[in-house]
């Protein structure tokens, strides 16, 4: 995960640094939108992203007054912080212009939709997280994902066999 690559999302640009996936997410959601948003973040959590201790798959982010925060991150704790470190799946803030918040809480509120952070990441320095205006997916959906991924392998097995 830590310095892996990706085809054409957030690893495949210059000055990025992946530190965490939510993989679950793009098989359990569909993805609309996507948004990038800064952290408030403790000194602490941020030396512990930079040993890669991070994990999304139970995160979600959710509009507070009119402010989104991110819940259920798991940032771990940062050792030589001793007595001075954070707790690991505290509520964070997301630092994004009040425009998108708005637009995206008024999404969430009256259409179902939900807003998950699909890529932790370290953008020139800075702790950015990737976030995906989501709906689930149904038990359909995720067979037909499956179908589709089968035929593609299928043809490519075909096509080097040729």
């Amino acid at each position: 995960m830590a310095g892996g690559k990706a085809k054409g999302g957030v690893g495949a640009q210059q000055g990025v640094r992946i530190i965490a996936e939510n993989r679950k997410a793009r098989a359990m959601y569909t993805v609309d939108e996507k948004v990038e948003a800064g952290l408030q973040l403790q000194g602490s959590e941020v030396k512990s992203l930079r040993d890669g201790t991070a994990n999304l798959s139970d995160a979600y982010a959710l509009p507070k007054g009119s402010e989104l925060y991110l819940l259920n991150a798991h940032i771990g704790s940062y050792k030589p912080a001793n007595v001075f470190t954070h707790e690991p799946t505290r509520g964070r803030k997301l630092l994004m212009h009040r425009v998108e918040i708005d637009r995206w809480a008024a999404k969430v509120r009256e259409r179902g939709y939900s807003i998950i952070p699909l890529v932790l990441y370290f953008k020139n320095g800075r702790a950015k997280v990737e976030l995906g205006l989501c709906r689930g997916k149904t038990h359909e959906d995720r067979r037909q994902d499956i179908k589709e991924r089968e035929t593609k392998r299928e043809i490519e097995r075909e096509t080097r066999r040729r």
